[in-house]
Parts: structure tokens; sequence; C-alpha cells
């Protein structure tokens, strides 16, 4: 009887290091960083961010994200009034491939599998060479259910620093670098 209870409790044992091997090896995204730039920490929350936009681009669907100081910027009119949005505003923007769902009528695109997410921030004394903005972009893996940050390898390719969206935005300078409009509501 007390080999069979060994036996029991040394199985028992082992399945419950496995199981918390399992849970620590779960990925915390906000450990991640871009080198020399964003860390995904520094977005905290943002899955519940308001909605700024929504957009479609070369196959994927997005969602656009802005916290308590971005939309209150665009609340008050930037950047069309003029005016900068201000150190501390911050945007996600989370891309996903688009799959018809067919229980709707028309058979809606709707988000299939998470592509990636890309992050902006202004503060124009960390980011005073680009803009006042620093970029990142973190791709990720539905497999693994991780997220690793973008390089020149990804799609699209990414610089793997805080400068990676500077190039494609200066197209927008004179809207403070942001290419997103708020929606009207």
């Amino acid at each position: 009887m007390k080999k069979r209870s060994l036996i029991s409790l040394s199985i028992s044992v082992s399945i419950a290091i496995l199981v918390a091997g399992a849970a620590i090896s779960a990925q915390d995204k906000y450990t991640l960083q871009v080198p020399n730039g964003l860390a995904f920490s520094e977005f905290r929350g943002y899955e519940d961010w308001p909605v700024i936009a929504i957009s479609e681009n070369e196959g994927l669907i997005a969602v656009i994200v802005g916290n308590p100081a971005m939309i209150g910027a665009y609340k008050e009119g930037v950047p069309g009034n003029g005016k900068p949005f201000p150190d501390g505003a911050k945007m996600a923007k989370i891309h996903w491939t688009p799959k018809k769902q067919e229980a709707y009528p028309g058979q809606s695109s709707v988000p299939g599998t998470q592509h990636d997410i890309d992050f902006m921030v202004k503060d124009s004394k960390r980011f005073a060479d680009s803009g006042g903005w620093g970029w990142g972009a973190f791709d990720y893996d539905p497999a693994a259910d991780t997220f690793k940050p973008s390089t020149t390898a990804s799609n699209p390719p990414q610089e793997s620093d805080a400068k990676c969206g500077f190039a494609c935005h200066t197209a927008v300078q004179n809207r403070d670098y942001v290419f997103t409009e708020y929606g009207k509501r």
C-alpha cells in the first residue's frame, strides 16, 4: 500500500511541476522591448483604450486605439487645429488577418488571426530627433501565442528601434506625424 501511495504522490508532484513550469513559461508580453526603443509595458492597458478609427491596408484590418491624452487631443481638434499632440499621447494599432463571418448577413469581414501590433508615443524630449514620437512594432506568432519585436524580415519590414516609423510618418509632418483621423461619432 505504501508503494502505491508513493507512486501516486510522485505522479501528482510531477504533474504539478509540469503545470507550474508551463504557467511560468507563458510569455509576459509586457517584458518585451524594441531594441533601443519602446517597451510593451509602456502601453499596459491598451486593450481597454477607446477606438480612434479602424483601417484596412494591404490585406489586413486594424483598430487604432488611444490613451486618454490622445483621445482628449483629438476631441480638442488636434492636429487639424494646428496644435501638436501632447507629450504622453499614445496609440496602439492592432492588425488582424480578416476572415469571413459566415453567420452574418453579407458575410462580413471580421478580425481573424492577430498579425501584429504597432505602438506610438509622444515624448518630445526622449524622441526629439524623430518628430517627438517613438514607434514600436511587435509581430504576433499565433501558434506560440507570443509576440516579438518586428525586424526587417517582418511583413511589413520594420527597423528595430524607436524610429522605425519616422521615415514613413514624415509624409504627415504637418499633422504632427499622425496619419490616423479621429472618426466622427
